[in-house]
């Protein structure tokens, strides 16, 4: 079967046809319409927000209390919680090594003395008799050798006899100042040893308030040195506290650093231990606060759309975030007040798009 052939002029008025055909198309094809938005008109104010953290109370000075001695605890006469006074015996050791150690320093006190009364004597005889001339020097000084040799036995005898002493003091654990026993790790049996910590002891007087602050709390500091101190249980308990103390390191497990707070003129109800919550408002800064919806990213940093009054088109601008809230974020630069940000409707926002405002728009920030 043979293909049918056209004239020429055919093939230029079929295409003619189709791109007139193409145009027309493109002409009946509806515009897009402006994106519908919602917007804000941003008004600058000062930003100062209250910091609150939560801590414990507790005492200044805080010790650790051991025997000198080791030993066999046979008695415990403090428990935790416990409010001691100052020579209060808090446990005892089993003293019979003590006590046998004391008995022989004694007995040997007693042989130095004997030897100094016999030593003595004969140094005394001797100088008689060597007044009397029934003696030579040579015995003489032989004589007052002796006595000094047992004196000088007689004091060391007598120093062995203070240490056997104070160690059998030591089988005593008592309270080195008035307090509140804080830790017991101490049991009836136990074996002590020299230096193991018993007793934890509080010490009454000044009290702390002792918080853990992340790292970020110390880019700002707070209108005032005073920070406003309240109980926990009971938030009419109040007190002031000043920071006495900043550890110079990082909790590695918490990464938090350890504040430390004198409380002044401390409430009763703010007993050792007791959970309180530290607020301190920050130094204010100028900034634009927008709900959270606002925020959108311009090649991974964060922007917002803001709209321009006289051609309604939407361009992207960056912005420098101070913080995050619930529901609103707080921008601390690129933006002034006035400007006109779009807070609803971006999502399929495209740079530099008309958009149609919608009349329920809010008239500005943070007023």
């Amino acid at each position: 079967m043979r293909a049918r052939a056209f004239p020429a002029g055919s093939a230029l008025i079929l295409a003619a046809a189709t791109l007139v055909a193409g145009c027309q198309d493109r002409a009946v094809e509806p515009a897009r319409p402006a994106a519908q938005v919602k917007i804000q008109t941003v008004a600058l104010m000062d930003y100062a927000p209250t910091v609150a953290l939560t801590g414990e109370i507790k005492a200044r000075f805080q010790a650790e209390l051991s025997f000198r001695v080791s030993g066999r605890i046979t008695e415990r006469l403090v428990d935790i919680g416990s409010h001691v006074v100052a020579g209060q015996v808090l446990a005892r050791l089993d003293p019979s090594e003590q006590q046998a150690d004391l008995a022989a320093a004694q007995a040997s006190v007693k042989a130095a003395e004997g030897q100094v009364r016999q030593a003595s004597s004969a140094f005394e005889r001797q100088k008689t008799l060597l007044g009397q001339g029934f003696t030579t020097r040579r015995e003489h000084d032989q004589a007052e050798a002796a006595l000094r040799t047992a004196q000088g036995s007689l004091d060391a005898a007598r120093a062995q006899l203070g240490t056997a002493e104070e160690a059998l003091s030591y089988t005593t654990l008592k309270a080195g100042a008035d307090g509140i026993i804080t830790a017991r790790m101490a049991e009836i049996g136990q074996i002590a040893q020299a230096a193991q910590a018993m007793f934890t002891l509080a010490q009454d007087g000044p009290r702390d308030a002792v918080f853990q602050v992340q790292q970020a709390a110390f880019f700002r500091q707070p209108e005032a040195a005073d920070i406003t101190i309240t109980l926990v249980g009971d938030p009419t308990v109040r007190a002031s506290g000043t920071v006495r103390e900043i550890s110079p390191t990082v909790d590695l497990r918490t990464g938090t650093v350890r504040v430390i707070l004198t409380v002044a003129n401390t409430p009763d109800a703010m007993t050792l231990g007791a959970p309180v919550v530290g607020s301190a408002r920050l130094k204010g800064r100028r900034a634009a606060i927008l709900p959270w919806g606002a925020l959108t990213s311009d090649g991974g940093r964060p922007a917002v759309f803001v709209v321009d009054p006289a051609t309604r088109i939407a361009s992207l601008r960056p912005v420098t975030v101070l913080a995050y809230e619930t529901g609103t974020v707080i921008l601390s630069s690129g933006l002034s007040a006035g400007d006109l940000v779009v807070t609803d409707g971006l999502k399929l926002l495209r740079p530099d798009e008309a958009v149609a405002i919608a009349e329920n728009s809010p008239s500005g920030a943070g007023q």
